[in-house]
């Protein structure tokens, strides 16, 4: 890796911002706290008082991978560089992970990708359930040959890599890039939402349809997390928005985590919680899209092991639906008892909507795009999700337009 000197010296002078919690937190968007380490930061999008709470290894990996975490900024520099110290997941006896991918826009359009190899390894033996870390160095990304001129530029962290943000060097000055009176959209979601198959970190489904809806994204999407959370609904609560949504159910499913008694008043609970820091602000529920092993079948979900021997991941459910009248849960269940409480808000909550998930991915997508592990859509559905997403939340009769 380059140093700051070796750079000056190849490439001249160079403006260098050392990321610390007081220097360059203002050009870091769509985290909610910045961990000062030993190197620079550690971009969270749960807050410390959240994860002191939930001591779960998932929940900790989940909300510590940086979807929708960009750095923005503008400047003419043609070249820049960014000093990043990823956490590479490994799964033992599975074929390598890619290295996370960075994703470039100039002036919001797409102009160039990479990725930054070493860093910290994270090996997982999922037979054992054990984790081994064994730390590493940090890495540079360079784009070079940016056009001469003031630009903004963003940096999008990999969605699905834990990074901290070192450096960012730069051959001329950066500054924060003006207001453009973009509105702020906070959303929450499962790992569908985190970005879980998509290609990189501007495809995921809810950072297409941000840059489609003109929005600024704030992505609480957390894989296997979305849990209903006390706490994340106090996250969701107290981060400033304009338009904020969630999206509930799947983890409830494949998690087997509560009975229809206790979801109803959990999700009451969950929307009174955001609708303490957000009383006026339009929010919209959405329920899950298609999934059918779980549509009338409960969690958990396991690993298909007859999949998986044969090279191939892919999840069943292994509840059974005789316990439906004891009150297990399946994904019809959840969007039934969705549709209902938002109905019966909304008759005091004028500022309060439903979306069914299946409007976004349904039976008829499943059979063109169809779910390649049972459970996450691949980078096609992504767009397919995020495009829709923007024309019933974003467009003119769409739940956000009022807003915008």
């Amino acid at each position: 890796m380059p140093t700051e000197n070796d750079a000056r010296t190849e490439h001249g002078d160079w403006t260098t911002t050392l990321f610390t919690t007081s220097e360059g937190a203002e050009l870091v968007r769509g985290a909610l706290e910045l961990e000062p380490t030993g190197h620079g930061v550690l971009p969270h999008r749960l807050p410390a008082r959240a994860r002191a709470q939930c001591a779960d290894a998932q929940l900790a990996m989940a909300e510590s991978q940086p979807s929708g975490v960009r750095l923005v900024f503008r400047t003419r520099a043609t070249t820049v560089e960014l000093d990043t110290l990823p956490t590479k997941r490994v799964y033992a006896g599975a074929p390598p992970r890619p290295d996370g991918l960075y994703d470039l826009l100039v002036d919001g359009r797409p102009a160039g990708q990479g990725s930054v190899a070493g860093g910290h390894t994270l090996t997982v033996d999922m037979s054992t359930g054990t984790a081994e870390h064994k730390p590493g160095d940090p890495g540079t990304l360079r784009f070079a040959e940016l056009p001469d001129a003031d630009k903004d530029i963003e940096i999008w962290l990999p969605h699905n890599e834990t990074t901290e943000i070192v450096a960012l060097r730069t051959d001329a000055p950066v500054g924060p890039v003006p207001d453009r009176g973009r509105k702020v959209w906070l959303h929450h979601g499962s790992s569908i939402s985190h970005g879980s198959d998509a290609a990189s970190p501007t495809t995921t489904w809810p950072a297409l349809a941000a840059s489609l809806g003109g929005v600024e994204l704030i992505n609480l999407g957390l894989g296997g997390s979305a849990l209903l959370d006390p706490f994340t609904a106090r996250a969701l609560r107290d981060t400033p928005a304009d338009l904020v949504s969630v999206k509930i159910g799947i983890n409830i499913v494949n998690a087997d985590l509560m009975r229809l008694r206790a979801f109803g008043p959990a999700v009451h609970g969950f929307l009174d919680t955001i609708r303490e820091g957000h009383p006026d602000t339009p929010l919209l529920v959405v329920s899950p899209i298609l999934s059918p092993i779980h549509e009338n079948t409960p969690g958990p979900a396991a690993f298909d092991l007859e999949a998986l021997s044969t090279g191939k991941l892919r999840f069943r459910a292994t509840g059974d639906p005789a316990e439906l009248a004891a009150g297990k849960l399946t994904l019809t269940v959840i969007r039934a008892e969705l549709e209902r409480i938002v109905a019966e808000r909304a008759a005091t909550d004028p500022h309060l909507y439903y979306l069914d998930g299946r409007e976004l991915y349904g039976e008829a997508d499943y059979a063109e795009l169809p779910l390649p592990d049972e459970l996450h859509p691949d980078a096609a559905t992504h767009r397919r999700i995020g495009e829709r997403f923007a024309e019933r939340a974003f467009a003119e009769s769409g739940a956000f337009a009022a807003s915008r």
